[in-house]
C-alpha cells in the first residue's frame, strides 16, 4: 500500500467514529467499525493484530509487573522495524500504537511508545517508565529505548527493539542517556539513573504531536 492510501485511512480513523474505548486500566477496547475498516484496507492480519493486542491488555492485568514487561516488550518486538523516511515519507514521525500495530511497522521511537502506552494500560504506574533517549554505540546513532524503574534509585530495566532481551541498564555499556520523559516530565539523563528534572514533556513537539493524535482517539496515559 502506498503513502496515500496509508494516509487516508489514518485520518479516516481519526475523524469521527467512535473508534477506540479506553475507559480504566485493562479495558482496552476496539470498536467493530474500525476493525472491519482495517481489515478492508489492511487485511485480516492487520485486524488480527488489533484484537490480539486488545486480548493481551484485557486479559493480562493481573500479571506482576516483570511479567508485564516480557509479555509486551516480545509482543511489540515482532513488528517491522521500518525507517521513518520510508514509512511515512518523514523525518521523524512518532506513530500512535494504533498506527504502529496497523500498518505493522516503525521506527525505536514506535516500538517505545507502543510498549508504554500498554504497559500503561496494563496498570503499570506512570512514574516506573520512561521513554529514553541514548545513543547507540553500536549503530552510532540516536536511538529509543523504554526503561522501567523498580524504585526511583533502581538502576533501570530496558526494553528495546534491538536487543529483545530485558536487560539492566548496568548491563547495557552500549547504551549512553541522553534524556528521558513520560506524561510527568522530562529528565536530562545523569549516568544511568533517574537524571535531573528539567521540566515538562510538552518541551518534546514531536511527543505534543502523537498525543493530539492519542486524544483524537481517546487514548490516555
Amino acid at each position: 500500500m502506498n503513502f496515500v492510501s496509508v494516509n487516508k485511512i489514518i485520518i479516516g480513523i481519526l475523524s469521527g467514529l467512535l473508534l477506540l474505548v479506553v475507559t480504566a486500566p485493562g479495558s482496552l477496547l476496539i470498536d467493530k467499525k474500525l476493525l472491519a475498516r482495517i481489515e478492508k484496507q489492511y487485511g485480516p492480519d492487520a485486524r488480527k493484530r488489533l484484537v490480539n493486542w486488545s486480548k493481551l491488555v484485557i486479559r493480562n492485568t493481573k500479571l506482576t509487573d516483570l511479567e508485564k514487561l516480557k509479555l509486551v516488550n516480545n509482543f511489540f518486538n515482532k513488528v517491522q522495524f521500518i525507517s521513518d523516511k520510508e514509512h511515512w515519507k518523514k523525518t521523524d514521525y512518532w506513530a500512535t500504537p494504533l498506527e504502529f500495530l496497523t500498518t505493522n511497522g516503525g521506527d525505536c521511537e514506535d516500538f517505545s511508545i507502543a510498549k508504554y502506552f500498554t504497559l500503561r494500560e496494563l496498570g503499570v504506574p506512570m512514574e516506573k517508565l520512561r521513554l529514553t533517549y541514548v545513543k547507540s554505540l553500536t549503530l552510532n546513532q540516536a536511538h529509543m529505548v523504554l526503561s522501567y524503574f523498580v524504585e526511583p534509585v533502581a538502576d533501570p530495566l530496558i526494553l528495546d527493539n534491538i536487543i529483545k532481551k530485558i536487560k539492566p541498564a548496568s548491563g547495557r555499556r552500549d547504551l549512553i542517556p541522553v534524556y528521558s520523559f513520560n506524561g510527568e516530565g522530562l529528565w536530562i539523563a545523569k549516568e544511568r539513573g533517574q537524571g535531573r528534572f528539567v521540566g515538562d514533556s510538552r518541551k518534546i513537539s514531536p511527543w505534543n504531536n502523537m498525543m493530539g493524535r492519542m486524544r483524537a482517539i481517546k487514548i490516555s496515559s
